[in-house]
């Protein structure tokens, strides 16, 4: 498939949380990388060594990357992705793009904690409310939210056959959405920004595949029929 350009647009905001999408959604954001890439949808065979080695060097990505939080949080997306068997990278990626990385984020829509799990979400995977603690407030708590979060995450692999690009975009716009676009990333432009910078940050949090190993057989040539 043929590379297509790739830009990355994002700000930071008065409380230091980075914003970060792959074009000027509006006069806030500043133009911080523009080249090659095919880190997009569908998520690409082969990491884009080009593309990732610039995006690593924008403000934006520094301010994700150098975050106490992702080295503070690594343990717990490293037990809850290998409990619900998915790649720590795509959890480390949802993280970054949720959330850049602050357990107490929350959004216009009510998603909450790192992993942006909203309440309903919690109850469906067990979160219960009490009389010290609501639903919304145990989803502030790290472990409960990545383990919510990456349990979902688990299940929409598995129900759309481990398609990345479906899973993310029912993460971001729900299942049934995705099915009523017959299996596609819906024609929403939040939607689409989300699947495509998580994808991005998961080509650049994966590690690259290892090196052929050497082989220690010797071949030797067989003789022409000619010359026997």
């Amino acid at each position: 498939m043929p590379s297509a350009r790739a830009e990355v647009w994002g700000y930071i905001d008065e409380q230091g949380r980075p914003h970060v999408a792959t074009s000027k959604l509006d006069d806030r954001y500043q133009l911080f990388f523009k080249g090659r890439s095919s880190a997009d949808v569908p998520l690409p065979n082969a990491r884009d060594i080009a593309a990732g080695e610039a995006f690593e060097r924008t403000a934006i990505f520094r301010r994700v990357e150098g975050h106490p939080n992702v080295k503070r949080f690594a343990p717990l997306i490293e037990r809850y992705a290998a409990l619900h068997e998915v790649d720590p990278a795509l959890v480390k990626a949802m993280v970054a793009v949720e959330s850049a990385y602050d357990p107490d984020a929350v959004s216009a829509k009510g998603a909450l904690g790192l992993m942006q799990v909203i309440p309903e979400t919690g109850e469906r995977y067990g979160v219960t409310g009490n009389a010290k603690r609501s639903v919304a407030d145990q989803l502030f708590d790290p472990a409960i939210n990545l383990r919510v979060g990456t349990r979902y995450l688990s299940d929409l692999l598995a129900l759309f056959d481990n398609d990345i690009a479906l899973a993310l975009a029912a993460y971001n716009a729900g299942e049934n959405v995705v099915r009523h676009y017959e299996n596609r990333v819906p024609p929403f432009p939040e939607t689409q920004e989300f699947v495509k910078l998580v994808q991005k940050f998961y080509a650049l949090y994966r590690p690259p595949p290892p090196p052929p190993a050497a082989s220690s057989r010797i071949t030797i040539p067989r003789q022409p029929a000619s010359m026997r």
